[in-house]
């Protein structure tokens, strides 16, 4: 499985992107597919998965209401609509994919990533 994130850049505070995370492989491998980010000196930040055959969304706190995830089977691919942007938001992207069933809130138990896309949000 590969997987390769875009859409990250520069944008201002209020603002939105959309990130999209294309995967080649096996599509039955695929339990779920979550995006993380990661700033600066931080750990990782879980912070939208969705589950691969049912769509179930999941967002995690400092996110929710303002982030969308979704998918699209046919190209395989995820998204994350970003909007109503803080600086704070700013990190680098990944996303992943993670194979067997369970959470998809912690980075550790994801099987495969992308190389991440970075989103700088300035004030």
């Amino acid at each position: 499985v590969q997987l390769q994130a875009s859409g990250g850049g520069l944008v201002q505070a209020g603002d939105s992107l959309r990130l999209s995370c294309a995967a080649s492989g096996r599509t039955l491998d695929y339990y779920g597919m979550g995006w993380f980010r990661q700033a600066p000196e931080k750990g990782r930040e879980f912070v939208a998965a969705i589950t691969w055959s049912s769509g179930r969304t999941y967002y995690g706190n400092s996110v929710r209401g303002r982030f969308t995830i979704s998918k699209d089977t046919a190209k395989n691919t995820v998204y994350l609509q970003l909007n109503s942007l803080k600086p704070e938001d700013t990190a680098v992207y990944y996303c992943g994919v993670k194979s067997s069933l369970g959470t998809l809130n912690y980075p550790q138990y994801y099987n495969y990533w992308g190389q991440g896309t970075e989103v700088t949000v300035s004030s």
